[in-house]
């Protein structure tokens, strides 16, 4: 007989029913589809706008596809993993060069990560309606999160599932039985590696998550179970480290000197852009590009939560700094002997107390790095709205941030005549939370409202851009030089069939991410060039327009004016 564990007559054994969804169940499988489907739509409808570093995702796809060239690195640079423009490959081998074909993969990440934001609120709290109502707030999408989760432009689109992923294996290598860890431990090791490869930004999560492991299973960890980790997270790293090896590059300096360029910046800039600016921006309470003075409540209510939600995981933790006791099976037991990872009809159990407070806690650590990392940063004070990309990771902790809210909300109802007072400070802490959790979805509602109105404008582009593309087709040319933003776009939309070189306004040779291109375009006499119109470029190549031999010839292209030279 297992210790802990009661033994129950056979007689009030209840004979087990057939397990039904349940409304909450269904509920957020509705709102998840909902949001994939949102999401889709936006796609089909060119949305959000694509740019010339999500094209140079797309080459590199392209040349993968092609078996042209394997890259290891985003072009140009020696930090941030190719993994998107692998997963994309398949497809653009099969359809082509399309923004749509470069995003289908990043939209399947997305709905990866509702599935396990699920999951893990199941798993940290217990309560399906609770797990719904994480999920409805991520379903939401401001411009600036949007872009995170669907643009192939580098990193973004794999942070969030990845940090859920992490966080459930590490409940579920707390919870498991022995057999059953081995796998974990590898999926651990790989999901690590493989992020720390694609973008260092999720390298909080890691450590929280692993300082988890290492105080829960530091015995096992001793052992083939750290081999496993230690073996696979150097197998996810592997394409990182080999190219260190044979290049002699350092990822983390080339990070750490992108951050922000040379540009100084004080202290009043970082700290008003990474702790007023960047709550608000990075977890989608703003609208498109900008962030109004009502959004700015979250950038106080944010941290307010983060403290009570720390404070929350370690008040179950104190006292109990050492793992659980095992069962004689090796499982960890939950609450009066129930083994932790024992399902419930209907559901999962929350995992054992403290294995669910340490991974949320983990999880807040987590998200507290990523933004003091940020807010140091010189990108924090010299482009906080661009910038708040980097606060894309945030969304991983929803569920840690959330649970105090939840649990304060649920005491709203009105309690039985027990302790009068302290049930009428329950309640109205509940009705705080009731108002904060309210006021989360209106905000975050009015930013995607926001961001859904840009969508004709963002269409409407994308169909003046096609047309420069088949302009350019129908006239044969070949060779190109235009601004950055124009010029990988516009390669990679033509299939390479159009090859660009980067220029500045004043027509200087520009920054090339592959300087194949500008050999390219040097050779051919008869290069043209592509400008937005009203752009100061198009204004310098304007003065170049005329009759006389060498000038330039305008074709103009709505948005667009295309430069040939005279023959």
């Amino acid at each position: 007989m297992t210790a802990g564990v009661r033994q129950e007559p056979r007689e009030a054994v209840r004979p087990r029913t057939p397990r039904r969804p349940r409304l909450p169940v269904l509920l957020a499988l509705l709102v998840g589809l909902a949001g994939v489907g949102h999401r889709l739509a936006l796609l089909l409808a060119d949305a959000p706008p694509t740019n010339s570093d999500e094209a140079t995702m797309g080459l590199a796809a392209l040349h993968i596809a092609r078996g042209a060239d394997f890259p290891v690195w985003f072009y140009g640079q020696a930090y941030m993993g190719t993994l998107e423009a692998y997963l994309a490959a398949p497809l653009l081998a099969l359809t082509g060069p399309s923004t749509l074909a470069l995003r289908v993969p990043t939209l399947a990440l997305y709905a990866l990560f509702l599935a396990l934001s699920w999951r893990l609120a199941r798993r940290l709290g217990g309560d399906p309606w609770f797990a719904l109502l994480v999920v409805a707030l991520l379903a939401l999408g401001s411009d600036r999160v949007v872009k995170n989760q669907l643009i192939a432009g580098g990193g973004y689109p794999e942070l969030n599932p990845a940090g859920a992923a992490l966080a459930l294996l590490t409940v579920g290598l707390c919870a498991a039985g022995p057999a059953r860890r081995l796998p974990r431990w590898a999926a651990w090791g790989t999901v690590s590696g493989l992020m720390l490869w694609v973008d260092p930004l999720i390298l909080p999560y890691v450590l929280g998550t692993g300082a988890v492991l290492v105080v829960a299973r530091r015995r096992e960890l001793a052992g083939r179970a750290g081999l496993v980790a230690a073996g696979t997270l150097l197998l996810g790293a592997a394409p990182m480290l080999w190219d260190s090896l044979r290049h002699g590059r350092d990822p983390l300096a080339a990070v750490l000197a992108a951050g922000g360029g040379t540009v100084p910046v004080g202290w009043g800039e970082r700290l008003h852009g990474g702790l007023v600016l960047g709550p608000p921006l990075g977890t989608g309470f703003c609208d498109p590009g900008r962030c109004a003075d009502w959004q700015l409540w979250w950038a106080v209510a944010y941290p307010v939560l983060l403290v009570l939600a720390v404070a929350t995981a370690w008040r179950t933790l104190r006292g109990r700094l050492s793992p659980p006791a095992l069962a004689p099976d090796g499982t960890s037991p939950g609450p009066g002997g129930v083994r932790a990872d024992d399902g419930a009809v209907g559901g999962p159990e929350p995992a054992d107390r403290w294995v669910s407070a340490a991974v949320r806690l983990a999880l807040l650590a987590g998200s507290v790095g990523v933004l003091a990392a940020y807010t140091v940063s010189r990108a924090a004070g010299s482009t906080p709205v661009e910038s708040s990309r980097y606060l894309s990771c945030l969304a991983v902790a929803t569920p840690a941030l959330l649970w105090p809210l939840w649990r304060a909300a649920r005491r709203a109802v009105p309690a039985g005549r027990g302790d009068r007072a302290g049930g009428r400070w329950a309640r109205v802490a509940g009705l705080v939370a009731v108002g904060l959790l309210a006021g989360m979805f209106a905000t975050a509602g009015a930013a995607t409202a926001g961001a859904v109105r840009t969508v004709p404008a963002t269409h409407a582009e994308a169909d003046r851009h096609r047309a420069l593309v088949d302009e350019l087709r129908t006239r044969g040319v070949r060779h190109v030089r235009a601004g950055y933003w124009t010029c990988n776009r516009l390669t990679y939309a033509t299939g390479e069939q159009v090859v660009c070189a980067v220029v500045d306004d004043e027509q200087r040779p520009g920054f090339d991410r592959l300087p194949r291109y500008r050999r390219a375009v040097a050779a051919d006499p008869t290069a043209a060039w592509v400008a937005p119109a009203g752009s100061p470029l198009a204004a310098r190549l304007d003065s170049r327009l005329g009759p006389e031999p060498g000038a330039l010839d305008l074709v103009e292209v709505p948005g667009w004016r295309i430069y040939l030279p005279r023959r």
